[in-house]
């Protein structure tokens, strides 16, 4: 009788968790959670294989500060979501318009090319169409270096703030802890 009472003092439960998140930011993650009372399940390896990795966590249920704790935890999520969503924005609006380029380079081109084959040819046509197609097929590839440059130059102080925010959101999860 005694051993059962001693087996149940030590029992703990557990409340799981399990999320997709990027290789890249796995460790960001697991630091982050930790500070909200989270731990990594030994239960589960991490897979190497792909660029999305899921983590299996698990925390005490009974765990002091519990309501707090979530509050910032969802604050910790929203901070890191807002992130993702900011370093997709460096290649978006660049990717738009250089294949916007691309795209009208390739019409010209297309153009210059129903000049050369009409009958009769007209090539004064034909050269004039191909300047600006070979010049819409070569600038995309400047005009994506240097949209990205401009907004990732926008992006990093945001993206630092972000991180900030993220770093007190930890401090006071630890604390509560």
């Amino acid at each position: 009788m005694n051993e059962a009472n001693n087996r149940d003092s030590e029992f703990l439960g557990y409340e799981y968790k399990e999320l997709s998140v990027e290789q890249s930011r796995v460790s960001m993650y697991l630091d982050g959670y930790k500070s909200f009372g989270w731990i990594a399940d030994d239960n589960f390896d991490l897979p190497k294989a792909g660029s999305m990795v899921t983590l299996h966590l698990k925390r005490n249920r009974k765990i002091m500060n519990k309501m707090e704790l979530t509050r910032l935890q969802r604050n910790f999520e929203a901070c890191m979501n807002e992130i993702e969503t900011l370093e997709r924005s460096k290649t978006a609006n660049a990717r738009i318009a250089s294949l916007t380029a691309g795209v009208l380079g390739t019409a010209f081109m297309a153009g210059s090319t129903f000049a050369a084959v009409a009958s009769p040819p007209i090539i004064w046509l034909c050269i004039l169409l191909a300047v600006p197609g070979f010049s819409g097929w070569i600038a995309p590839y400047f005009l994506y270096k240097k949209l990205v440059q401009k907004r990732t130059a926008k992006v990093v102080p945001l993206i630092e703030a972000i991180y900030d925010e993220i770093y007190d959101l930890c401090l006071k999860g630890s604390a509560l802890l």
